[in-house]
């Protein structure tokens, strides 16, 4: 053994687990460099590089030996002769078995586009459900592939890597509880995503850096000192926020980075955990707290397992500061998350370990979500909203806890207690009183559903739930009532055109069909036919192409609903490039306009209002013009923006801006736009004062996604006050 990676990792693993199996994984790492012999990374690194860095990342979090083992094997079945057989006999059926489960991943994730990222999540929520540590071995590989990330040649490749990362991976790590591998994804997305943003934010934090080092060193020996009269031992230390939660903080509160009081935050680590509520009980004696930023995650833990107090203070030096507060055992908890239930020290995982993986609600939730949406579309943004979320706490009239995002309904809170509560849900009970289905829930709120057997879900919650699993049920419920309906009137008009050619329709007439129309089977056939979009009497001539019918009539069906021809369907083009984003929902050639109310942009939830007239106005769901319509629900049509969106087409953002009024700052507002991928369209300037200006700016954008970007890189942006997105005017 000479090679200084083998050697680096064999001693890493020596540290922590004195008796791990290090020839077995020396073994492994000799088997991996003779697989891959010959094989080189962009960088033009030896490929066999990777896999023992992978496996190093893990080592430095004291992982079992089979993971390791997994990490350094983990591309060799994909990208080398190896099989799963060899790998079994050579180690064992777990490397294995484990081994085969990072491989599936891979080889979905190398037929990766945009269009496939949905189903790529899928399997991996798939997979990491039967065993939590093909994921960990997944986000070393990705982590290490994101410090790698230059060497990829290719812009559009590097930008989608790292969009992919900061949208899936970062967030699953968070989930269980990873936070070193989640920030440093996170931060390597965001130098990637956003480079001129994240520049911006580190020169501030250096300039703070420079000018407040006394100052933290000043509150960290204050607090120490505290601690040592008390008689506690406690390590006092001080951090930076992330450049990416700056970033997100400033997107999600609307504001600068001058406006922020928290860049920095201190944590406290005691012995016990009554060190750490008597720590407390001294840090809120001495200095006032911040209303409404106290957390106990001690007696109520986050669904990842987090533990720790979190609490804001006008503190030493008359500073904000934000204090964590945890004990030592709590802050290696925090660090492996998850990992910790593959530590060394705890060998071979049990079937019970392995079952408590399984009890994660959002893992649960996210495997019910998979059964519901049978479009992975679907799956994947319900599943984001699963992901990306602040929690409140609420509970059941018999004191169970439950656990929702930040914003959360009763809806939601009835569908979190089980399905067909909430598609029973008729009412709710908040802290007592009744209150409307759509009430957003606070911390602490005690819920009391109300149901009825003959209740069954209504489309307008969809408008205010704000969980994946909610919003699942209740699309999976309208999109089958809706099928049924398109399926009954389908059905009666394939009986009447058979009728009239005098034959009786049964359903086995359509056998073999589905092919010819691009669908499924004899049910989309039917149901197409009830939606419009396949002719009743094309399918009556494919079932009976023998029978002499009138052509003129087909002739004139066909003109009338602007449906091609049978011979057409298998030409028929899947996508329609170049033509703008349809919107699905409507009526074929039903006249659509865009509310100047609200400016909605692909990616916004939306609804239609029919319009005498005018057709179809389209609005956000946010958008408070609809209030003018709650009692006209007939005009309420379920829109939402089309699939294909190969050709991105440019639509209006309108930004309120407030710049200040010195040389060059219009120049500089107009370069932040155009290097973000915006195009200035309308500038229009409301108010001006000696110091700054305010005005409105129309921007073409791709979607609602890109005007944030550009939105956040403004506010990063010395010479702007404020930037937002404007609802219009």
């Amino acid at each position: 053994m000479s090679d200084p990676q083998i050697i680096e990792l064999i001693n890493t693993v020596q540290s922590y687990n004195e008796d791990g199996n290090l020839l077995l994984i020396e073994k492994a790492c000799e088997f991996a460099k003779k697989a891959h012999e010959g094989q080189t990374r962009s960088s033009g690194e030896p490929y066999y590089t990777h896999p023992l860095e992978v496996a190093q990342i893990l080592a430095n979090m004291k992982l079992d030996d089979a993971s390791i083992i997994t990490a350094v094997l983990h591309d060799t079945v994909e990208d080398t002769d190896a099989t799963l057989d060899d790998i079994e006999k050579q180690f064992s059926p777990e490397v294995a078995s484990l081994v085969d489960g990072v491989t599936k991943l891979n080889q979905i994730e190398s037929k990766t586009v945009e269009g496939k990222q949905a189903e790529n999540f899928r399997k991996l929520v798939l997979a990491m459900s039967e065993d939590i540590r093909v994921l960990l071995v997944k986000l070393a590989d990705r982590l290490h592939n994101m410090r790698t990330l230059n060497a990829v040649g290719k812009p559009h490749k590097r930008k989608r890597i790292a969009r992919e990362t900061i949208e899936i991976y970062a967030p699953l790590a968070e989930r269980i509880g990873i936070h070193k591998i989640k920030e440093e994804l996170q931060d390597l997305a965001f130098a990637e995503l956003h480079t001129e943003a994240r520049e911006s934010i580190s020169k501030r934090l250096t300039f703070l850096r420079s000018e407040g080092t006394d100052i933290v060193n000043r509150i960290i020996k204050t607090l120490s000192g505290q601690a040592n009269e008390a008689g506690i031992t406690a390590e006092v230390s001080g951090r930076e926020k992330t450049r990416f939660s700056i970033w997100k903080k400033m997107q999600r509160k609307n504001v600068a980075f001058e406006q922020l009081s928290d860049i920095m935050a201190f944590r406290i680590m005691v012995d016990t955990i009554e060190q750490c509520y008597h720590m407390l009980g001294l840090i809120h004696s001495h200095y006032p707290t911040v209303p409404g930023r106290f957390k106990d995650y001690i007696s109520t833990p986050k669904t990842n397992g987090y533990k720790s107090i979190h609490t804001t203070v006008i503190g030493p030096e008359n500073q904000r500061i934000e204090i964590q507060i945890r004990t030592n055992f709590m802050h290696e908890e925090a660090d492996l998350g998850v990992a910790a239930h593959w530590a060394y020290k705890q060998g071979k995982p049990t079937e019970s370990t392995t079952g408590d993986m399984k009890k994660f609600r959002w893992l649960r939730e996210l495997l019910e979500i998979i059964e519901q949406d049978s479009q992975a579309e679907d799956f994947l943004e319900n599943t984001k909203l699963e992901l990306f979320s602040e929690q409140v706490f609420c509970f059941t009239p018999k004191g169970d806890l439950i656990e929702l995002p930040a914003g959360a309904s009763s809806i939601d809170f009835a569908y979190a207690i089980h399905s067909d509560v909430g598609n029973k849900c008729v009412g709710a009970k908040i802290n007592g009183r009744i209150a409307p289905l759509s009430t957003k829930l606070n911390n602490g709120d005690q819920v009391d559903i109300q149901t009825s057997k003959n209740q069954s879900p209504s489309p307008t919650w969809e408008r205010f739930a704000a969980t994946g699993k909610a919003k699942s049920h209740i699309r999976r419920f309208i999109r089958q009532q809706q099928r049924d309906q398109y399926m009954e009137l389908g059905r009666a008009m394939v009986v009447k055109t058979f009728k009239q050619e005098g034959l009786d329709f049964v359903e086995k007439m359509l056998n073999g069909l589905s092919g010819q129309f691009r669908v499924d089977s004899i049910e989309d056939i039917i149901t197409g036919v009830g939606q419009g979009n396949i002719v009743a009497r094309d399918v009556f001539r494919a079932a009976m192409p023998d029978h002499q019918s009138d052509q003129q009539k087909r002739q004139s069906d066909r003109i009338e609903h602007n449906i091609p021809s049978i011979e057409q369907y298998a030409q028929k083009p899947k996508t329609n490039k170049g033509g703008p984003m349809p919107i699905k929902g409507l009526i074929p050639g039903m006249a659509v306009h865009f509310a100047r109310c609200c400016h909605p942009l692909p990616g916004d939830r939306i609804v239609g209002i029919v319009s005498t007239g005018r057709g179809v106005t389209v609005h956000t769901m946010d958008c408070d013009t609809l209030e003018n319509f709650a009692d006209t629900p007939e005009r309420w049509l379920e829109v939402s923006w089309g699939d294909d969106q190969d050709t991105p087409e440019s639509h209006v953002g309108r930004i309120l801006i407030t710049i200040s009024n010195d040389t060059g700052a219009l120049g500089t507002l107009s370069n932040v736009v155009s290097t973000n991928g915006g195009n200035i369209t309308n500038l229009k300037i409301t108010n001006r004062s000696l110091d700054f200006w305010d005005m409105y700016i129309d921007v073409y954008v791709e979607d609602v996604s890109h005007l944030n970007n550009i939105v956040a890189a403004l506010r990063t942006t010395p010479e702007i006050a404020e930037a937002e997105r404007s609802r219009g005017r």
